[in-house]
């Protein structure tokens, strides 16, 4: 998801340091994920509550996680924008089933890049945790709609 603007000029800067910049990156897209999930809540079903709910949760972990250690390095972190374009239109469960999806294989790419681009290695065990978080939770999205096979090779990649 993109934020309408395509970003404000008051936005902090993205560092130039690669390790740092995968790690902005991946909260700026946690943070779209975020008010993603906004959405996908008010289109689902009843049964999929848990779901939406422990989704969310994980998702406002990893960001204020990523947010703390780009503190602890002195880089301002991404601010979120005030809305976001959806890649399409959510107006049923199914919508938002596939929103889900597509937003759990977005931050998969966004922590992966983190994964390759770490040099600590709390970084790397974060990012292994993210990207795990989003490919188990991408599995239960495609679950709810009957999509086979529910999991992918690679996830974050396009292997």
């Amino acid at each position: 998801m993109t934020s309408p603007d395509g970003g404000s000029s008051t936005a902090p800067t993205r560092p130039s340091d690669a390790p740092d910049a995968a790690l902005y990156d991946a909260v700026a897209v946690e943070h779209g994920v975020i008010y993603g999930y906004g959405i996908v809540s008010a289109h689902s079903t009843p049964d999929a509550n848990q779901l939406v709910s422990d989704s969310l949760a994980g998702h406002r972990e990893l960001r204020e996680e990523g947010i703390a250690r780009l503190v602890e390095r002195k880089v301002t972190p991404p601010i979120p924008a005030i809305g976001y374009d959806l890649p399409f239109v959510v107006d049923d469960p199914t919508g938002a089933a596939k929103l889900a999806v597509r937003m759990e294989e977005d931050s998969a790419v966004a922590w992966r890049a983190v994964l390759e681009q770490a040099v600590a290695a709390d970084d790397r065990e974060l990012a292994v945790s993210a990207l795990t978080r989003a490919a188990v939770s991408a599995a239960r999205w495609r679950a709810v709609l009957g999509v086979a096979p529910t999991t992918v090779a690679f996830p974050g990649g396009n292997e």
